[in-house]
């Protein structure tokens, strides 16, 4: 199975970081160029590749990590999915003033969709702060949650597996409705930092 991220803010180049640790490959992308992110892959070893957007959305499982305002362009041109793998690694707000966008009652994940047709989009990797999610998930005996979401249950499998490999806690919360428990700001599991024991 092929991994990229597109988006190498905070949360990309967490993501970026514990897969490197477990020496996962995978591809990362950005808005300027691969050339802008060498600093980054120097400092990730060989395990991370800095590719085009273009390159990075062909791959068989896509984290997108984007800011909100960004996401549809992000998006634009990068179909057709055939049926692979999204995390929505989102939250629908402003930036830098954190406000919730007006989704017109989608949630952030529908919205993906939308902008994605033909994806199997799988909320995860978006309740925590990017700090959180860089950390060691082994914490006190046991490991960090991370909470997934959506309409497909063999892509969440996947995602479920790729959790369990980077040595945190999956938790499966349900159906794309159910992710609004995580959507920031308001959802009532954002920024919990669970740790699960055993």
């Amino acid at each position: 199975m092929t991994i990229s991220i597109i988006g190498a803010g905070a949360i990309g180049s967490a993501i970026a970081r514990q897969l490197a640790r477990n020496g996962i490959a995978a591809s990362i992308a950005n808005s300027r160029g691969p050339q802008s992110l060498k600093a980054l892959t120097d400092e990730l070893g060989t395990h991370i590749t800095a590719v085009t957007v273009q390159e990075a959305a062909q791959a068989d499982l896509v984290f997108l990590a984007v800011n909100w305002p960004r996401v549809s362009t992000a998006l634009k041109d990068l179909g057709p999915w055939n049926g692979r793998i999204l995390v929505d690694a989102n939250n629908a707000v402003q930036v830098p003033s954190y406000q919730p966008v007006d989704l017109g009652g989608l949630t952030s994940s529908e919205a993906v969709a939308q902008w994605a047709p033909g994806a199997r989009v799988v909320k995860a990797f978006n309740h925590l702060m990017a700090a959180a999610l860089s950390a060691d998930p082994q914490v006190d005996g046991g490991r960090r949650v991370l909470f997934l979401s959506g309409p497909d249950a063999d892509a969440k499998q996947t995602v479920g597996e790729l959790i369990t490999r980077l040595g945190y806690a999956p938790v499966d919360l349900g159906g794309t409705e159910q992710g609004r428990l995580v959507q920031f700001p308001g959802g009532p599991l954002t920024l919990l930092n669970l740790v699960k024991l055993g």
